[in-house]
């Protein structure tokens, strides 16, 4: 399956290139929306278009490649408002999505939209896709008052239930793998998020700041300054190593 890339920033095209390779997926990347209409001529399977770009508003791109055919098109942009969503998916996107965001979800969207529109089946990932969880199933873990089932995915602290989101449970999945080690913030982000995620690492410390809330106590995860963080049971180590 061909796409066609019209995006600007090198820094987010090539990783994006790379990783959609790995899937299967052929990436033609141009710059800029005048060399997006003019590649787009030769018939892509689906567009992923930027908005930012550098010689015409991306949603004039949208609205130009949509007057010349129902290619599908799928939106990848750093404007997250809700007004921008509705005008892309007005102007005629199938999809839109806000940066940043990891290739498993891009490629899960290309095969919804594929799906949807008729277009090509997309190709299965191959065998170094990498899974859809990074920690397997086994056997529930205790650490002190923490008790963690990753087949069930509930969490239970002091024996009471403690409500965590999909991407919560796995960044806490993770770092019990070996408590009290530290993992580097790129570890964290390539195990829990993707390689291939695009975008700054805010999220991982919204996530660790959402996680000390919900355990009730911040020294549940601890921060290795400039190196990334680790999980510690409270009284293991000493309070000041958390911030």
């Amino acid at each position: 399956m061909r796409l066609l890339l019209i995006e600007d920033d090198d820094r987010i095209a090539g990783p994006l290139t790379e990783g959609l390779g790995r899937y299967g997926y052929t990436v033609d990347r141009v710059r800029t929306g005048a060399a997006g209409l003019a590649d787009a001529a030769a018939a892509p399977d689906l567009v992923l278009l930027d908005l930012g770009l550098p010689d015409m508003d991306g949603l004039d791109v949208c609205r130009s490649l949509r007057a010349r055919s129902p290619i599908p098109i799928i939106m990848i942009t750093a404007r997250g408002e809700e007004a921008d969503r509705v005008a892309g998916l007005e102007l005629g996107a199938d999809d839109y999505m806000a940066k940043p965001f990891g290739v498993r979800e891009l490629v899960a969207r290309i095969r919804a939209v594929t799906r949807r529109t008729g277009a090509l089946p997309a190709v299965p990932p191959g065998p170094d896709a990498m899974p859809s969880a990074p920690v397997a199933a086994s056997a529930p873990q205790q650490l002190g008052p923490l008790h963690l089932d990753r087949r069930t995915r509930q969490v239970r602290l002091d024996g009471r239930d403690v409500a965590l989101s999909p991407r919560e449970f796995d960044l806490l999945v993770f770092l019990a793998q070996d408590p009290g080690a530290v993992h580097s913030r790129q570890q964290i982000m390539d195990a829990v998020w993707d390689p291939h995620f695009f975008g700054p690492t805010k999220t991982l410390d919204a996530h660790v700041a959402a996680l000390r809330r919900k355990l009730g106590d911040p020294a549940w995860i601890t921060t290795a300054r400039g190196v990334g963080f680790r999980l510690t049971v409270p009284g293991d180590s000493p309070p000041e190593a958390a911030r």
